[in-house]
């Protein structure tokens, strides 16, 4: 699964996981905050998954701080899988 994001339409962290929980069709439960993308990426999800976020550096001036916090989750996420020794891995793209 490829999932692509566009910083420039990423304004806030509601807009962030606005778009996260409509990529993986879980609006309805999703949690709508950094622990629920935690419990999403780490153990609710089907791999391979691969995040492609354009624009990124607009998201990270607009998100300060929390741009850095879902950056870190996503390397959890990444080295999970790879301590795992998964096949088929989450992955991330900032472009």
């Amino acid at each position: 699964m490829i999932i692509e994001l566009d910083g420039l339409s990423i304004l806030n962290e509601q807009d962030f996981h606005k778009r996260i929980a409509s990529a993986f069709s879980v609006s309805q439960y999703y949690g709508n905050n950094l622990n629920a993308l935690w419990d999403l990426l780490s153990t609710n999800v089907e791999r391979p998954i691969n995040i492609e976020w354009r624009n990124s550096r607009d998201s990270k001036q607009n998100l300060g701080e929390t741009y850095e916090k879902i950056i870190a989750i996503f390397e959890r996420t990444k080295n999970q899988d790879i301590s795992l020794g998964l096949v088929e891995k989450f992955n991330y793209e900032l472009k």
